[in-house]
């Protein structure tokens, strides 16, 4: 029964607690390794847990992946959410909305490698990594102050197409250039496409 205890904890405890084992052991295998790194197995193996445990919580591979790839949407949503909070002008939004992020995929690179690079080469991501994106726009949008509705979704669509492009880069060694200057071109392309005429027709 999932309310009976053993040990002090439930069964459903004890459930979730695995399920979390199997998510982090696909996160550092995904974020490290990459997308051909990450089988049943090997997250079995990672997590120290065996295959019953695994289908406990995953009907198959790609749902571990899916959920994977969910918990790192939300980290980096709930990142740029509470840094954008309170902030008392356009500038300070985008420094730290812009800050955050950088910290989220360059402190933990395998955050960034999930989220960025991930979505490129899974099958089990192709359309997730899509679906996502609109999540971000929607959140660049709420801090852009000029234009109408649908000029604000234009432009935010836009910035988080070149933002993702250019953390891409950065992230497959294709882009080299230090942190501080990283930051404020990405702060600076916030701020011209919030200066940019969006109104028109």
């Amino acid at each position: 029964m999932p309310g009976r205890t053993w040990a002090g904890t439930t069964l459903d405890d004890r459930r979730a607690a695995r399920r979390e084992q199997l998510v982090a052991a696909g996160l550092d295998l995904l974020g490290t390794e990459g997308s051909a790194a990450v089988s049943v197995r090997a997250v079995c193996r990672q997590a120290k847990l065996t295959e019953r445990y695994f289908y406990e919580s995953f009907a198959d591979r790609e749902e571990l992946v899916a959920a994977v790839y969910e918990h790192v949407g939300e980290k980096a949503r709930e990142a740029l959410v509470a840094a954008v909070q309170d902030a008392p002008d356009g500038r300070q939004r985008a420094e730290r909305a812009v800050t955050a992020f950088v910290e989220l995929v360059l402190d933990d690179p395998r955050l960034g490698r999930v989220l960025l690079l991930a979505p490129l080469t899974d099958p089990a991501l192709t359309r997730r990594g899509l679906h996502l994106m609109p999540v971000f726009a929607a959140l660049v949008g709420e801090q852009l102050t000029r234009g109408d509705e649908t000029g604000r979704r234009l432009v935010a669509i836009g910035l988080v197409g070149a933002l993702t492009n250019i953390f891409i880069a950065h992230l497959d060694g294709t882009l080299h250039v230090g942190r501080e200057r990283l930051v404020a071109h990405c702060v600076r392309l916030v701020l011209e496409a919030d200066e940019f005429d969006h109104g028109h027709p």
